[in-house]
């Protein structure tokens, strides 16, 4: 039996009929562009072949259920009239919010029965919430026939992830999970999605693989520091005199670092010199030298721990591990604060850098990594049972 198959058995036993669908929604890794996304500039994600299932049917009494195959077996039961911000706790706070978005847009949304499969590792920097969001986004656009584009569900499921679920964070998330592509990554300008680009990405065809390095450090950005990372740039911009750090022009990065307070001057550094890198990583790969990616992913990682300073011991770790065992390059991925790590290797190679990671964290004491590999795969969308 299928995925999807058993996605559909499940639901069927638990709601005593059979969905109206079947909808995957993907998890992300960002290549480049880290922080960069609530600053208005650029990033370049894939989408993994990881992915969430949602299986859906709608209901005409204003009703919502939620189940999770990976929760505890209970059924949530809301009234969609009654979704308000803060109201939900736990994980149904993602795809509820979404709903609550739709109806406070002006769509004309109602209930549902729905059922979440998720093979997307949650905690791990890789957009386990974004998928929850997109997927649920994704369905009620057909279930209701909303019909809208897709960096408008994007906006919306980042809607729920602000207001609802209140986690500060930018969209880059959900574009991924939407907007992505087999076999490209997404050139991304957050200002306007509208405009993202589909960047060619063959890593096989180059004798690649993207290594992903699970450090297993609990990745929570609703705890605080995030926020503080985010107002903190904002305020930068504001002294600035910028509609965000993202107008800041490299060339007057020196000038502009001397007019801000000591606390300031290495989150504006990261935002400016990480948006540079994300258009140097796009004009390699247009040239199809997805190898020179490496050294980018490096500084990037660099950026991240010394000036912005998300990282942890344990990805320092895993960057290290990988450089030392043969990696072209590796970073930490996502928020930061623990969350993951990517390394990109050669192909045959994968194994001898990932023993070497899991080695280093097994002779620091540190719980063992889980290891994946990750291909440019597609965003959103409806499968067919």
């Amino acid at each position: 039996m299928s995925r999807t198959e058993q996605a559909a058995a499940a639901f069927t036993k638990l709601y005593d009929g059979a969905p109206d669908g079947i909808w995957a929604a993907p998890g992300r890794v960002n290549l480049i562009g880290e922080h960069t996304d609530y600053n208005d500039g650029f990033a370049l994600p894939i989408a993994l072949p990881q992915t969430t299932l949602l299986a859906a049917r709608t209901r005409t009494d204003g009703r919502l259920l939620l189940h999770s195959a990976q929760g505890d077996g209970r059924i949530t039961e809301l009234a969609v009239a009654d979704l308000a911000p803060g109201a939900v706790p736990g994980w149904a706070a993602y795809p509820a919010g979404v709903v609550w978005a739709l109806a406070e847009a002006g769509h004309p949304v109602g209930g549902a029965d729905l059922h979440f499969d998720s093979r997307v590792p949650t905690g791990a920097g890789l957009s386990s919430s974004a998928a929850l969001e997109c997927a649920v986004a994704v369905a009620y656009d057909e279930l209701y026939g909303l019909r809208l584009p897709g960096p408008e569900l994007a906006r919306i499921a980042q809607r729920a992830e602000n207001a609802f679920a209140g986690v500060p964070c930018g969209i880059m998330d959900q574009m991924a999970s939407v907007c992505c592509t087999t076999g490209a990554a997404l050139h991304l300008d957050a200002r306007t999605p509208e405009l993202h680009r589909q960047v060619p990405l063959d890593l096989p065809g180059q004798g690649l693989v993207l290594l992903v390095i699970d450090t297993r450090v609990s990745h929570d950005l609703g705890d605080g520091a995030y926020a503080a990372l985010r107002a903190g740039c904002e305020r930068a911009a504001g002294l600035l005199g910028l509609r965000a750090l993202r107008d800041l022009p490299a060339g007057n990065l020196a000038g502009a670092l001397d007019e801000l307070p000591a606390e300031l001057v290495p989150l504006v550094r990261h935002v400016v010199t990480e948006n540079g890198r994300v258009a140097e990583a796009v004009a390699r790969l247009r040239e199809g030298d997805a190898a020179a990616l490496g050294p980018i992913l490096t500084a990037g990682h660099a950026s991240l721990r010394d000036d912005y300073r998300v990282s942890c011991p344990e990805t320092d770790l895993a960057v290290t591990a990988a450089l030392e065992a043969g990696a072209l390059g590796a970073r930490m991925t996502g928020g930061g604060f623990g969350g993951s790590v990517i390394a990109l290797v050669e192909a045959g190679r994968e194994d001898a850098v990932g023993g070497a990671v899991t080695a280093a964290f097994g002779a620091a004491g540190h719980r063992l990594p889980r290891l994946l590999t990750a291909t440019p795969a597609a965003g959103a969308r409806r499968l067919e049972l």
